[in-house]
């Protein structure tokens, strides 16, 4: 976790405040707390009405908003609100933003395990939340204060994402899998199933922005599909993705996209050379990675396409969804999550699937996506980074590039 960023200073000086003592400070006074360059996002007069609601509830909360940079002083909303409680020294609820698009966070020192829990679902609520969508931040805000205060913030987690747990039959009747909350595949009989299911994995990759998911095939397929896959299944989803990249073609070929605009036009290079990128991994893949691989550049060139033709039409730019960090046959990551790999020191702010992020907040092992490394299977992250470059790169979630190293001939180096 990344430390303040302390100030110089002369020798014999007084010592400047650092910038968790100046929030703590401020947060004595009032229990909101909004940085310069966002006062816009919360005025003064939604702050009052924020206010009230805060008094409200019987657990002291504390809203602290600041901006959330990488290489800032805040990176993550973990280490700031870790930070800024260290310093103000009072238990609570603290919410701040999240480094997610449009979602927030919270985390509450003292208070039952089920009222940190509730705390933490709380702040998550408003994101699933049709009402929500576009709704200015104290609306946002004071929804997620009065679920603190009435201690349903998990139960109304639970129904604001049921829908994702949910798959459409072809006649369109509700067929409900057993699960918590997370985006839920179809189940499969027998083991042939790896390359459906993978596709199933990129069937929820709308659920966040459409709160639906579109109609499955024909047959049911599992919510996680295990890593440890004989080859005939290998077999399959190398099938399935290459039908993939066949269909993204397609579908590039029948887009008809005004690109004047030079956002559109970047957006539709992006997903264009994802295309490109999917194609290449699919002809040297060599394992279970790769063909993952093939279907996160299908699933991020479509993200870009679809922001491309919202901004085209006036519509606002989709924010990206990676698909899961552990393993991207998960389906579309809900959460974002501080996770410490085995042997690091260093916290990753990663993001993951519904049942991902919750195994590690319980520090269990989450179902990961493995590879083999001298005959034995490893998870892939955990293979040496200089022979691969999903290791490297998180499958584009540790770094940016991902779609540049592939186009430049990185994969297998």
């Amino acid at each position: 976790m990344s430390t303040e960023h302390w100030p110089a200073r002369p020798a014999g000086a007084a010592r400047a405040p650092s910038p968790g003592e100046r929030i703590a400070a401020a947060l004595r006074k009032s229990p909101i707390y909004v940085d310069s360059s966002l006062a816009s996002a919360l005025p003064k007069a939604r702050r009052q009405e924020l206010l009230a609601h805060m008094r409200r509830s019987p657990i002291p909360v504390y809203v602290v908003l600041v901006p959330l940079v990488k290489g800032g002083t805040w990176e993550d909303p973990e280490q700031l609100l870790t930070v800024v409680h260290d310093r103000l020294g009072r238990d609570g609820a603290y919410l701040s933003l999240d480094d997610f698009q449009d979602q927030l966070a919270a985390r509450q020192w003292g208070g039952t395990p089920e009222q940190q829990e509730n705390t933490r679902y709380a702040a998550q609520v408003p994101f699933f939340l049709d009402e929500m969508e576009d709704a200015p931040l104290a609306d946002r805000l004071i929804r997620a204060v009065d679920l603190i205060a009435a201690g349903r913030g998990k139960a109304e987690y639970d129904a604001a994402t049921a829908h994702l747990g949910r798959t459409r039959t072809s006649t369109g009747s509700d067929q409900s899998d057993d699960d918590d909350g997370g985006a839920t595949l179809p189940v499969v009989l027998g083991s042939a199933g790896l390359g459906a299911a993978a596709v199933a994995g990129l069937a929820v990759w709308r659920w966040r922005r459409t709160g639906r998911v579109p109609p499955p095939s024909q047959h049911r397929l599992p919510r996680t599909v295990l890593a440890t896959a004989l080859r005939a299944n290998e077999e399959e989803l190398r099938g399935q993705a290459a039908r993939e990249v066949v269909a993204f073609g397609e579908l590039l070929d029948r887009t008809d996209v005004d690109a004047s605009a030079p956002r559109v036009r970047a957006l539709m290079t992006e997903a264009l050379d994802a295309y490109q990128a999917a194609g290449k991994v699919l002809d040297a893949a060599r394992g279970l990675p790769d063909l993952a691989g093939v279907l996160v550049l299908v699933d991020r060139g479509r993200d870009a396409l679809e922001s491309a033709r919202s901004l085209a039409d006036g519509g606002r730019e989709v924010p990206s969804s990676p698909l899961c960090f552990f393993n991207p046959l998960h389906g579309d990551s809900a959460v974002a999550v501080n996770w410490r790999p085995l042997g690091s020191r260093e916290r990753l702010r990663i993001k993951a699937c519904h049942d991902c992020a919750k195994a590690v907040r319980a520090r269990r092992t989450p179902q990961v996506l493995l590879d083999r490394v001298d005959g034995r299977p490893v998870p892939y992250f955990e293979v040496d980074a200089d022979d691969s470059l999903w290791a490297r790169t998180g499958y584009g979630q540790l770094r940016g590039d991902l779609v540049q190293r592939i186009l430049r001939g990185d994969l297998h180096r």
